[in-house]
């Protein structure tokens, strides 16, 4: 087990959840906009937390930071506020 997060692992986590990100913006279930916006903000603020943490040389928090922000894009898919297909990205099956 290790006890540190590199900082590969960081990186491409962060790409990972702003790709996600990008995906959901452009996808969300116009009948249920409120929520998706309220769930981006989310997303949104969790992001920042994580580029604050990482900039304060802190990256287990940065890392928790984005695994709550990918935690909130996956509930989206799931529960319809974003129309999206993409299992790489999210916990939902590929069309």
């Amino acid at each position: 087990m290790t006890s540190t997060i590199a900082p590969e692992k960081l990186m491409k986590y962060f790409a990972i959840t702003r790709e996600a990100l990008a995906l959901a913006k452009a996808n969300v279930n116009d009948e249920r906009q409120i929520h998706a916006d309220d769930a981006l903000d989310m997303v949104e603020r969790y992001v920042s937390d994580a580029e604050y943490f990482q900039a304060s040389g802190d990256v287990v928090n940065a890392f928790a930071a984005l695994n709550y922000a990918h935690g909130w894009l996956d509930c989206g898919a799931r529960t319809g506020l974003f129309n999206v297909k993409n299992s790489r990205l999210f916990t939902v099956d590929d069309e």
